[in-house]
């Protein structure tokens, strides 16, 4: 019998929980190869434009998927909140796949573990929700993890570093901007305007920084686009299966695969302190995702994990059956990608 059929029946054989784990420890491993090769191209390649490829083959990778569903789907009012929304992730990004070539891999994966918390911290500036002193000791662990991490004072600051946790800012204030247009966009619109419009918008930083790439390197981004695309659809499907809070705590294999990609391509050996403030920091965004799910009744599909790489699929977004009716298709759980 085909293996495929196999793993399939294995698959659903499964109980809801064991599916969602599954998917969520697919989506970290494919989150860490994609990282890596950022790294790898980035050594040969100017990183504006490794986004550009990035988002050219994730482009790819769903088109079939939105040339299906016709035209229909960039039917919106809302044209100018959808630019002014991709311009920002776009200079996420940017600022993440530069901070990946300067800073050693499992640093990346443990900053980016932030972007949930600065959501959390602008969700109470700029939408006025409420923060009680449980949320607030979780955001101040969780920074503190990030100081332990960068040790301002202590050590040279890093701009690899510093670059990438700024772009886990800009990604928190995407966040927000997910749950505004949540409020009247279904998430497979928000998915279309993102894919056509950040190729482009890429593009622009890209062309100051133009060289053809070797057709090595032109598999690597193809291989960059495709694991990407597993990664946010394999979480996204994760959070259908099973309660976010149930999931959630595997998304953390993300930083030993990190490491582990890092030691053998790259020798890169990540410092205690590292882990130390890793665990703070995942730990706060798995206790505000915990109290959130208690506050809404239902699990909230926010990880650090869909940061600023993302490229086509934002973390509330994946298409689903009902995806085309206009009603907002995120997984079952979704709480606009605020945790």
């Amino acid at each position: 019998m085909n293996p495929v059929v196999l793993l399939l029946a294995f698959y659903r054989r499964l109980p809801g929980t064991a599916r969602g784990l599954l998917l969520v420890v697919v989506s970290t491993v494919a989150f860490a190869g994609m990282q890596a090769l950022i790294r790898y191209t980035t050594r040969t390649e100017h990183p504006f434009e490794v986004v550009f490829w990035r988002n050219v083959f994730g482009l790819a990778a769903i088109a079939p998927f939105f040339l299906r569903h016709g035209l229909g789907v960039f039917r919106t009012k809302r044209l100018h909140h959808h630019a002014f929304r991709n311009f920002i992730h776009l200079g996420s990004m940017m600022m993440f796949f530069y901070g990946v070539s300067l800073t050693p891999l499992a640093t990346v994966s443990a900053l980016s573990f932030t972007s949930p918390l600065f959501a959390a911290l602008l969700a109470v500036i700029l939408l006025r929700e409420r923060i009680r002193a449980r949320r607030i000791v979780a955001l101040v662990i969780g920074f503190i993890g990030t100081l332990i991490i960068i040790r301002p004072g202590f050590i040279e600051l890093q701009p690899g570093a510093l670059m990438v946790l700024g772009s886990s800012f800009i990604w928190g204030f995407v966040m927000i901007n997910i749950k505004a247009l949540g409020t009247s966009e279904s998430s497979l619109t928000s998915t279309a305007y993102m894919a056509v419009m950040m190729t482009p918008l890429s593009l622009i930083p890209a062309g100051f920084h133009w060289s053809w790439p070797p057709l090595e390197t032109i598999a690597c981004f193809a291989a960059m686009g495709a694991l990407g695309t597993l990664a946010h659809i394999s979480l996204a499907q994760a959070f259908r299966e099973a309660e976010a809070t149930a999931v959630l705590p595997a998304d953390f294999l993300r930083m030993i695969w990190a490491s582990l990609l890092g030691f053998a391509f790259f020798g890169e050996v990540p410092e205690v302190l590292v882990w130390v403030g890793a665990a703070m920091i995942f730990g706060a965004t798995i206790y505000i995702a915990y109290r959130e799910s208690r506050r809404v009744k239902t699990p909230v599909a926010a990880v650090g994990g869909l940061a600023p790489d993302t490229a086509v699929l934002p973390m509330d977004t994946a298409p689903s059956p009902d995806a085309g009716s206009g009603r907002d298709a995120a997984p079952r759980g979704r709480s606009s990608g605020s945790p």
